[in-house]
């Protein structure tokens, strides 16, 4: 018997519903998102306007120009095979719980349980990561328009006084986020689809400004030829095998980090219609599209990036490029249009995560699951958001106190955690379509024959990933040497560390008790068998039986 999907006329069930239900759930969230708002979301949370500002100085120090003139655009199209690969799982299996549901039913319940911990830890990341990024460009903003307010002045901070309100404002962000997302469910979708038109806008606008507004600007030789190494390893030297191997790959960490977060499409398919189509479509598009977008504007920013060493004595970051080329009015305007960008990326980011802790909770992968799969009277899984920004908040305490020259070393570190575990998330169920085979039933959008290439490119690609983000990017954070120092240190091998802990944690308990994706189509909330009424013996009929 069960309940009326939501979203279906009553007596009725729609396709998605269908296939939902074939996959053992019953339709809880509202479908009310179109693919284009799929799309969107997922675009929103790569925002160009977030990881292209907020990271360009990894690629500028570790690399220079050609790490991100050159660097982008090649890492892109390894990117965008892990996405396509990705997309074709999400055909075939549109559900909220993504790669871990993926896993579940390619590999077993055990691969799906070091998925689906893998996937929460790089979302919250990502929730983190983003909303401090939008704090650190909001304190640029409020301190280029001279704002001083609640004991707060942003005109002239000491580096402890900036660090102090930076973590202030990002706990304003992520509360705003919080509630946004808990009580504003339907505008959070028209958010991420004004996202998408902002970010286009806002992208045309800024490579006007940096086209226009300088007197002069680098010249192609500059822009795509030239080096840097200023992490301080191998004597500042920007040839041989050790910066092509060792250097340059620390940079990437501009287009990894960027161009994360799309499995953001996956994880709303619950909530969109027609999403078999609709967010496999999301996931690829919104990849390819950022690669253009983003490639454009990082080309402005570094033909616009003239004095490079007051560039690089500030850290090699965009607000620099941006403060050089600019006059004060232009500026701010660039500063206003990122910090908009970001926080519309944020809040997106909050909502693909807060779905992920929903989804691992309704199959009994997260500890408090019969809490954090709960709806609201919205249709809202509340004590999931919550639970999401909390973790957000947890890991970025560190943020708040930084080094003596100011340095946020934790949100650094933070980047790279996220990146990791995300691109583990993504790579593992891609690894297993690719050992199934022509076993896999592929859904409407599909790779057909060319999976195996295009597998194969994907798992290269995140291997490159874990090397790239896992080694250290300066002497001082190398632990064997003499000058070791704490905040220099790259936590992002943390990531693998994780693993292995709930590998453990796995073996001790968790095999006994996690079964993989649990059948909601005929259970409740807290997972007991809806039992079907007993049919009604057959009226006697009337008028033939013997006296």
């Amino acid at each position: 018997m069960g309940e009326t999907p939501v979203g279906a006329a009553p007596g009725t069930m729609g396709e998605d519903e269908r296939q939902l239900a074939h996959l053992g759930y019953k339709q809880e969230l509202t479908r009310a998102w179109s693919g284009f708002t799929n799309f969107a979301i997922s675009f929103t949370i790569i925002s160009v306007l977030a990881g292209c500002f907020t990271n360009f100085s990894f690629a500028w120090t570790a690399g220079g120009p050609i790490g991100i003139s050159i660097g982008w655009p090649v890492l892109c199209c390894f990117v965008l095979l892990v996405a396509v690969s990705m997309a074709e799982l999400t055909s075939a299996m549109p559900t909220a719980g993504g790669p871990y549901w993926w896993a579940a039913k390619l590999g077993g319940k055990g691969w799906s349980w070091i998925t689906g911990w893998f996937n929460i830890v790089g979302l919250v990341g990502i929730v983190a990561g983003v909303g401090y990024g939008a704090a650190q460009f909001l304190f640029a903003t409020l301190s280029l328009y001279g704002v001083k307010v609640f004991g707060f002045d942003f005109t002239a901070p000491s580096p402890s006084h900036a660090l102090h309100a930076t973590w202030v404002l990002f706990l304003i962000i992520l509360i705003g986020y919080t509630l946004v997302n808990i009580f504003a469910d339907r505008l959070l979708a028209i958010f991420n689809n004004v996202s998408v038109g902002w970010h286009v806008l806002g992208v045309l606008t800024i490579i006007l400004l940096l086209a226009l507004v300088p007197s002069h600007h680098q010249d192609a030789g500059f822009v795509f030829g030239h080096r840097f190494n200023n992490t301080g390893f191998h004597g500042g030297h920007f040839s041989g095998a050790f910066y092509w191997l060792y250097v340059l790959p620390i940079g990437f960490i501009l287009t990894m980090y960027t161009q994360t977060g799309y499995d953001a499409s996956a994880h709303t398919a619950e909530e969109t219609r027609g999403a078999a189509l609709g967010a496999a479509k999301g996931v690829w598009r919104s990849v390819f599209f950022s690669a253009i977008a983003g490639w454009a504007v990082l080309l402005a920013l570094v033909f616009a990036a003239t004095n490079v060493p007051a560039i690089t004595e500030k850290g090699g970051g965009s607000i620099p490029v941006i403060e050089t080329a600019l006059t004060s009015a232009a500026a701010k305007a660039v500063l206003l249009i990122c910090t908009v960008g970001q926080l519309f990326c944020g809040a997106a980011g909050l909502t693909s995560c807060s779905r992920t802790w929903y989804a691992f909770s309704r199959d009994r992968g997260m500890p408090g699951w019969a809490l954090f799969r709960r709806l609201n009277v919205q249709r809202v899984p509340m004590f999931a958001v919550l639970a999401s920004s909390i973790a957000a908040l947890i890991i970025t305490i560190p943020a708040y106190f930084g080094n003596k020259v100011g340095f946020p070393w934790a949100y650094f570190a933070i980047t790279a955690i996220c990146t990791v575990g995300l691109y583990l998330a993504y790579i593992i169920p891609v690894f297993l379509r690719l050992r199934m085979g022509d076993r896999f039933e592929p859904g409407p959008w599909t790779l057909g024959r060319h999976y195996k290439w295009v597998n194969v490119g994907a798992i290269a690609f995140v291997v490159l990933v874990v090397y790239a983000l896992d080694i250290p990017t300066v002497p001082a954070g190398v632990p064997w040497k003499g000058d070791f120092k704490f905040e220099s240190f790259n936590y992002a091998p943390l990531v693998l560390v994780i693993g292995l802990l709930v590998g453990i944690w796995w073996w001790i308990s968790a095999k006994n008790r996690y079964t993989g994706p649990v059948r909601t189509i005929d259970t409740d909330e807290l997972g007991r068998v809806i039992e079907a009424p007993p049919e009604a013996p057959p009226a006697p009929a009337l008028g033939g039986g013997a006296e």
